[in-house]
């Protein structure tokens, strides 16, 4: 991987990692249009530590109060938290448990198998439809002081998801959060939180794979994760403006239309 490649990359995990397009998909779309090898699985998990940056940074506030008041609560041995904060901490935790265990359980086929063009396309296609559903049918009129323990759970099993590329694990948390009736700003926000713990965990444990078998070098890996982190953080500000007064049907089309090119150019090997 050149110069080049690391950084539309880069810019390509930001743009995609927090709006509910895939940014898993794109990082193995993108490079099969232009003709470069696949990045890996490797790649794409140390990459979206410089997103995770730009959610650090832009609720740093939150995310320090949530984990001081959750270190509060189990110094005191509270078994049911009164500060919302320490219940979010707790819900939080709830929410990492689904992915980490179906992660580790299907290590193998998320690095291999399941980066299949036709699966990337197919899972674009499909999942648009559900977050329409969600739309559709989500009264939006909950917010996050009125999250429960079963919702924390609810939504991470929806994280669970995004293992498949194409799903998007904004798409389906920010899905998760309408079907539970969350207004939209509220379920991306919470999406966000939630996405802390999930991506850390996983780019942590990509890093050793890091510049093998004729993958991304260290160097390209850094410059594509820097500018990840830049352009992650304007992405989050937009989105969250964005959801204020709009739906996420936007995205649903983009998806099945980028989903259909991406079958059609495979099934004619003119991408692979």
């Amino acid at each position: 991987m050149d110069a080049v490649q690391a950084i539309v990359l880069g810019i390509v995990q930001g743009l995609t990692e927090f709006l509910p397009v895939s940014s898993t998909a794109h990082l193995r779309i993108v490079p099969a249009f232009f003709g470069w090898d696949d990045p890996g699985a490797a790649f794409t998990a140390v990459v979206q530590l410089g997103t995770m940056a730009a959610v650090l940074v832009y609720f740093r506030r939150d995310l320090w109060n949530i984990a001081s008041a959750w270190v509060r609560s189990v110094l005191a041995r509270e078994r049911a938290p009164q500060d919302p904060d320490a219940r979010l901490g707790w819900y939080i935790i709830l929410g990492t448990i689904p992915i980490a265990i179906l992660g580790l359980a299907f290590k193998d086929q998320i690095e291999d198998e399941f980066r299949t063009l036709e699966l990337v396309g197919s899972a674009l296609i499909l999942f648009s439809f559900v977050m329409l559903w969600a739309e559709a049918v989500s009264k939006r009129d909950r917010d996050l002081s009125q999250l429960t323990r079963r919702d924390g759970f609810l939504i991470g099993c929806a994280q669970a998801l995004a293992l498949v590329p194409g799903v998007s694990r904004s798409g389906a948390t920010i899905s998760a959060g309408l079907f539970l009736n969350f207004d939209r700003t509220t379920a991306a926000r919470y999406s966000f939180l939630l996405s802390v713990p999930a991506v850390v965990l996983s780019g942590l444990f990509e890093l050793r794979h890091v510049g093998e078998g004729g993958g991304a070098s260290a160097g390209a890996t850094a410059l594509a994760t820097l500018l990840a982190f830049v352009v992650g953080y304007l992405s989050i500000a937009f989105l969250l403006r964005y959801l204020v007064r709009h739906s996420i049907g936007v995205f649903a089309a983009y998806r099945i239309a980028v989903g259909i090119l991406v079958l059609t150019l495979a099934a004619a090997d003119v991408i692979s």
